[in-house]
């Protein structure tokens, strides 16, 4: 845990994370599965999960650790209590069905309302890469401390380092800065995941930024926010609120999410809220959504090739990723382009550019 606060006095108390770690999305098998998806997984090589390195990234920095939250799977409550043991066990809503991201933020968000009226709150994914740390704390501080002033919503942007497909994309105004922060801008619409060509436009244009899916707002916007745009959600987390820390919350919670619809915070609040902002970051950040993206974030040696474990020799081998579980000694030789990953006595050979057909391959 780190002992440098980035925020301070009330900010500090009120400041609260929503982790989000219910997903099983990520091409990394043989590493994870649907039943070990990424967030679980030390795919960095560091010694921690993308879990776990997303809690420090917050705790002790930017709120108390008490403060923070993690809306997961039922499926997966045992693993997040595993890997976390300084959050406490009560902190981690348990969804019993996927229903996308809305849902779960909206649980969240009835919750820390009860507890706290006046928190101001990160809602973040559990398995991206972010990097520097101090200039990712810095960010966060700024936009807490706009969402806590006003009743806008804030998102933080990445400003692109290549054309990537695999993103959407968050058009900002950034003829005028808010009045209050020279660095926040108001969001002209978000775009679907593009084609190429449309990619290499939203790069040349320089207003348009990869969508990280952090989001900052004061808890009585967001609470507000779903009132008006999505009534039915609002009206079933308010019958919520008496069962709260009873015996009765999970079987409630249970009967609520038969009844909601699968949809993500994008399209339930973000493309109709009217007072959304956004934050133009300059940290490097990849969600890791596959092993290209992985490699891209790791070391890279001058044959560009990156390696996760102990025991890994190459020779003659170019831009490859190798990961293992450091059990077995790996030669590599003659290789140009593939995945090599190793662990539970599985073993992955693949092309690079035939990635997207792990899946396939298992079957």
């Amino acid at each position: 845990m780190s002992d440098t606060r980035y925020l301070q006095g009330p900010l500090w108390n009120n400041t609260y994370v929503v982790v989000m770690a219910g997903g099983i999305e990520g091409r990394f098998w043989p590493l994870g599965d649907e039943t070990m998806p990424k967030q679980f997984l030390d795919v960095m090589g560091q010694g921690k999960t993308l879990l776990q390195m997303t809690v420090d990234r917050f705790a002790d920095r930017l709120c108390p650790v008490e403060n923070i939250w993690v809306v997961t799977s039922e499926n997966f409550r045992q693993i997040v209590i595993n890997q976390l043991p300084q959050v406490p066990d009560g902190n981690i809503l348990a969804e019993p069905c996927r229903r996308n991201t809305s849902p779960g933020i909206a649980y969240a968000s009835w919750v820390i309302k009860s507890k706290n009226p006046q928190a101001n709150v990160i809602v973040t994914p559990s398995d991206h890469y972010i990097d520097p740390l101090p200039l990712f704390c810095k960010a966060v501080s700024v936009c807490i401390e706009f969402a806590s002033e006003t009743d806008s919503i804030v998102t933080m942007g990445i400003r692109p380092d290549y054309p990537a497909t695999e993103y959407g994309y968050i058009e900002a105004d950034l003829r005028y800065p808010s009045p209050t922060s020279p660095n926040i801008f108001r969001v002209d619409s978000f775009k679907e995941k593009p084609e190429m060509a449309l990619a290499e436009r939203y790069v040349r244009e320089h207003n348009f930024f990869w969508n990280s899916g952090i989001f900052i707002w004061n808890i009585n916007t967001i609470v507000n926010a779903y009132r008006v745009y999505q009534p039915h959600v609002a009206e079933a987390f308010e019958t919520l609120m008496p069962l709260l820390g009873t015996d009765q919350e999970h079987d409630k919670v249970q009967k609520l999410y038969e009844n909601l619809e699968s949809i993500s915070i994008d399209y339930a609040i973000m493309e109709k809220t009217e007072e959304i902002y956004v934050y133009p970051s300059e940290f490097e950040w990849s969600d890791l959504g596959s092993y290209s993206s992985l490699k891209k974030r790791l070391s890279n040696d001058l044959r560009g090739n990156a390696c996760v474990g102990n025991g890994i020799r190459l020779f003659d081998t170019d831009n490859c990723i190798i990961h293992v579980s450091g059990k077995k000694q790996v030669i590599v030789q003659g290789m140009d382009g593939f995945i090599i990953s190793e662990y539970d006595d599985k073993l992955l050979i693949c092309r690079l550019s035939d990635e997207q057909r792990i899946d396939l391959f298992r079957e």
